[in-house]
C-alpha cells in the first residue's frame, strides 16, 4: 500500500481517518495516460497568460488574439509533433493529439482555430497529397506561412459529404481543374480561415474528367493574395458572431470557374494522367471515399478529448465550490451547510464526475488505437474500420456529457457559475458546436449502428440451416423467460427485501457488465431481425423500413458506446495496485455503471433483465455511492491535475473558502462577546423539505408559532 504521507489529499473528520484514500499523484498519472509527459508539457505551455482567453476582447480582437497565439504554439515547436521529420516533425501522432487537447484549457477558439491549421488543412495535404505536395507546401503550413482553409463542409450538404456540389472538372488542353460551385447550396461553409486568415484551403469537390465523376477528391486552391484579397473567380463571406469560438474567422467560400494546376489535385488514393485518365489504387469507389475521409479521422479523436478534459475542468470548478460554498442551515445552533454535503448536490455532480472518469480513459484507448494506424503499426483495412467506428461511437458520447456537464455544473454553482470570469458559461457556449463539427453526433451514431448490424450479420455467414434455427430458438426462448417473469420472480425471491443484497447479487462489476453488454446485444438482434424482410423489398421500401427503425438503431450505437466506456474504466481500474485508491474507484465506476443503468432502467424492466425489486436497488445504492464517495470528491477533482492557471475561476480559488472562514469567525466572535441579537434564521428543515410534515401534524398554524414549531418538528425529526 502507498505511503499516505506521501498524498496530496487531507481526511477531514475522524470518520474519515480510517476510510481508504486515493492516491492523487498515481491517479493523475493514469488519468493522463499513454502521452502523460506531452500533456504536462502542454499543460507548463499554456501556463503562460498569453495563452489564456481574454474575456474584454470583442470579436474582430479576440480574431487577432488566437491567430497570435498560433505563431506562439510554432515558437513553442508544439504544432509539429504529427507531421514528417524530414519537414521538422516527430511523425508522433498521439502525441500531437495529446498535446493538442490540452489547449482546451487556454482557449477553445485557440484549440480549434489549431486544429483547423494544423489538423485538418495541414492534414489533408499531409495525408491526402504525396511526396510533392508536401515539398511544395508542408513547410509553409507547419510555420503558418500559409494559413489554411479547410473547404468539406457544404450549407446544403453538411455531414453528406459523398454528395457535394462543388465541381472539379478536368480540362486536359490545359492540364488544369476547373473548380466550381454551380449553385448557392453548395458553397463552403463554417470554416475556419476562410473569413480573413487563410491564403489556401483545401477544397472537396466531385472530380469530373471525360464526362464521367469519380467521386469527392480534394484539391489544393489557392484563395488569397499577398493583400489578403479574394483571388479571381473566388468569393467568399464572413460568418460573423457565432454562439461560441468567436476568436475564430469562419466564413463562407465559393468558386466561380477557379482554375487550378492537375497536380494541386492531392493524388494520394486517386489521380488523373495529363490526357485526362483517371486512376487510383482502390477500385472501389466506396472503399476509396471512405479511405480518404478516415485519414481525417483525427478531428473526432481530438474533439473527443478535449469535451473530456472540458467537462473536468467544468467539474473541478463545480466540485471545489461546492465544497466550500455554504447554504441553509439544520435549525439553531447549527452551521450552515456545505453544498456538497447535500444529497441533491452530490447527485448532481458525482455521477457526471464517474462519467468523466469514463470517457477520458476510453479516450486514452481510443488514441492508443489512432496512433497505431497512423503510425503503421497496425494498418489493416479492419484496424481503420475498428477507428472509425470507435470515432464514430465516443465522439458523440464525450461532446454531449460535457454541454450537459458544464451546464450543471453552473447551475450547481448558482449565480456565481453565471459569471463570465467562472469559466462554465463561456465552456458551455464553445463546446456547443462540438456536438454537430467533425460528424453531427447522431449521423455518427448511424455509422456506429450499420457497422454493429454488418458484424451482426457476419455471424450468420455461411451458418447452415440448423445453426440459424439453435440461435433463432435460443432468441424466442430467452424472450419468453424475460417476458413470462420468471427471471423476476427469481431475483425477488433472492434478494428478500435487502438492498444491499440486490447489489451484492445482481448489481457488481460482472453484472452490470452482463446488463450493459446485454443491452447492446438484444437491441442489435431486434433491429437486425426488423430489417431482415429489406433484402426482398424495392429500395424506396428498404429505406422506409430502415427509417421506421432508425431511432432504435441509433440508441443501440448509443449503448454501444457507453459499454465501451464502460469496459476501458474496468481495465483502468483492474490496473490499480494501491488497495485504497483501487478500492474508491471502483466505487466511482459502479456509480457509472449503476447511472447508465438508471437511465435505462425502463428498458431494463420492459425487457425482463430486472426485477422490480433490483431496479428499485439501482436508484437508492446510487444515493448510498455518492455518499460514500462524498469524502473523496475533492481528491477525484484535484486528479485531473489542474493547477490554478488552467482553472482560473474566482470560485474555485480559495476565496470562497475565505469568504465563508471570515463570516463564521466573525459570528463566532458576536456570539462570544455577548453582544450577538436573538435572531431566527429559519432553517432549510422549516420550510422547505419538511413543511408538509409539520403541515400535517399542525405544527405550523401561524407565524407567531413557528419558532414552537420549529423546535419541536426538529426535535421530531432528531428522534
Amino acid at each position: 500500500m502507498t505511503d499516505t504521507t506521501s498524498r496530496t489529499n487531507a481526511t477531514t473528520s475522524v470518520a474519515e481517518a480510517s476510510e481508504p484514500r486515493i492516491d492523487v499523484a498515481d491517479v493523475t498519472n493514469r488519468l493522463l495516460g499513454t502521452w502523460a509527459d506531452v500533456r504536462r508539457e502542454a499543460r507548463e505551455m499554456v501556463k503562460d497568460p498569453a495563452f489564456w482567453r481574454d474575456d474584454s476582447l470583442g470579436m474582430e480582437e479576440h480574431r487577432e488574439r488566437v491567430l497570435g497565439q498560433l505563431h506562439l504554439l510554432v515558437e513553442n515547436g508544439a504544432v509539429h509533433r504529427a507531421f514528417p521529420k524530414a519537414y521538422g516533425g516527430q511523425e508522433n501522432n498521439g502525441a500531437n493529439i495529446a498535446g493538442f487537447v490540452e489547449l482546451v484549457t487556454a482557449d477553445p477558439s485557440l484549440q480549434i482555430k489549431a486544429g483547423v491549421q494544423w489538423g485538418l488543412f495541414g492534414s489533408a495535404v499531409q495525408q491526402l497529397g504525396t511526396k510533392e505536395h508536401h515539398d511544395k507546401w508542408l513547410p509553409g503550413i507547419m510555420s503558418l506561412e500559409i494559413p489554411g482553409a479547410f473547404a468539406m463542409t457544404e450549407t446544403g450538404h453538411g455531414s453528406d459529404v459523398a454528395s457535394a456540389g462543388t465541381t472539379a472538372t478536368y480540362d486536359p488542353e490545359t492540364e488544369e481543374f476547373v473548380i466550381h460551385t454551380p449553385f448557392r447550396g453548395a458553397w463552403k461553409e463554417y470554416l475556419g480561415n476562410a473569413a480573413k486568415h487563410g491564403i489556401a484551403a483545401t477544397v472537396f469537390a466531385q472530380l469530373i474528367t471525360n464526362g464521367v465523376s469519380h467521386g469527392v477528391h480534394c484539391f489544393y486552391v489557392p484563395i488569397r493574395d499577398a493583400n489578403g484579397e479574394f483571388l479571381p473567380g473566388v468569393g467568399g463571406e464572413d460568418d460573423g458572431l457565432k454562439g461560441g469560438l468567436n476568436g475564430i474567422d469562419n466564413g463562407r467560400l465559393h468558386f466561380d470557374q477557379v482554375r487550378v494546376p492537375r497536380t494541386n489535385l492531392l493524388n494520394k488514393y486517386g489521380d488523373v494522367a495529363a490526357d485526362g485518365t483517371y486512376s487510383s489504387p482502390i477500385k472501389s469507389a466506396g472503399r476509396r471515399f471512405f479511405t480518404m475521409l478516415g485519414t481525417l479521422v483525427q478531428g473526432r479523436v481530438s474533439l473527443d478529448g478535449a469535451a473530456s478534459w472540458a467537462s473536468a475542468l467544468g467539474l473541478q470548478i463545480a466540485i471545489t465550490y461546492g465544497s466550500q460554498r455554504r447554504q441553509f442551515n439544520a435549525g439553531a445552533g447549527t452551521e450552515e451547510t456545505v453544498l456538497l454535503d447535500y444529497g441533491r448536490h452530490q447527485r448532481r455532480l458525482l455521477p457526471r464526475l464517474a462519467t468523466t472518469y469514463a470517457s477520458i480513459f476510453a479516450h486514452d484507448e481510443f488514441l492508443v488505437k489512432f496512433d497505431a494506424v497512423f503510425s503503421g503499426a497496425a494498418d489493416t483495412d479492419a484496424d481503420r474500420e475498428d477507428l472509425e467506428t470507435l470515432a464514430a461511437a465516443l465522439k458523440p458520447l464525450s461532446t454531449w456529457h460535457a454541454l450537459d456537464t458544464l451546464q450543471e455544473a453552473r447551475e450547481a454553482c448558482g449565480g456565481a457559475g453565471f459569471m463570465f470570469e467562472n469559466r462554465l458559461v463561456g465552456l458551455r457556449a464553445d463546446l456547443d458546436v462540438y456536438a454537430t463539427f467533425e460528424g453531427d453526433n447522431t449521423v455518427l451514431l448511424q455509422l456506429v449502428g450499420k457497422r454493429l448490424l454488418s458484424d451482426f450479420a457476419k455471424q450468420f455467414k455461411g451458418a447452415d440451416a440448423a445453426a440459424l434455427a439453435k440461435f433463432a430458438v435460443g432468441q424466442t426462448a430467452g424472450k419468453v423467460f424475460h417476458g413470462a417473469g420468471l427471471r423476476q420472480f427469481g431475483q425477488a425471491v433472492g434478494d428478500l427485501g435487502s438492498t444491499a443484497r440486490s447489489v451484492e447479487r445482481g448489481l457488481r462489476a460482472d453484472q452490470q457488465h452482463e446488463l450493459l453488454a446485454g443491452r447492446v446485444e438484444q437491441m442489435v438482434s431486434d433491429v437486425a431481425g426488423r430489417l431482415r424482410p429489406a433484402t426482398k423489398l424495392s429500395k424506396l421500401e428498404a429505406a422506409a423500413l430502415f427509417n421506421a427503425n432508425q431511432s432504435e438503431l441509433i440508441e443501440a450505437a448509443r449503448a454501444h458506446g457507453e459499454l465501451l466506456q464502460w469496459e476501458a474504466f474496468t481495465d483502468a481500474v483492474n490496473a490499480i495496485d494501491d488497495e485504497d485508491t483501487k478500492q474508491v474507484l471502483v466505487w466511482l465506476r459502479d456509480l457509472f455503471g449503476l447511472s447508465l443503468i438508471e437511465k435505462h432502467l425502463s428498458w431494463f424492466l420492459i425487457n425482463g433483465r430486472l426485477s422490480a425489486q433490483r431496479a428499485s436497488a439501482v436508484s437508492s445504492y446510487i444515493d448510498r455511492l455518492c455518499l460514500r464517495l462524498r469524502p473523496h470528491a475533492v481528491d477525484l477533482v484535484n486528479a485531473f491535475g489542474y493547477e490554478p492557471e488552467h482553472v482560473r475561476a474566482p470560485i474555485a480559488s480559495g476565496a470562497e473558502q475565505a469568504r465563508q472562514d471570515e463570516a463564521r469567525a466573525y459570528f463566532a466572535d458576536l456570539e462570544a462577546s455577548g453582544e450577538a441579537p436573538d435572531f431566527f434564521f429559519p432553517s432549510m428543515l422549516d420550510g422547505g423539505v419538511f413543511h408538509g410534515i409539520y403541515e400535517g401534524m399542525a405544527l405550523v398554524a401561524a407565524a407567531g408559532t413557528h419558532l414552537v414549531a420549529r423546535d419541536e418538528g426538529a426535535a421530531a425529526i432528531g428522534n
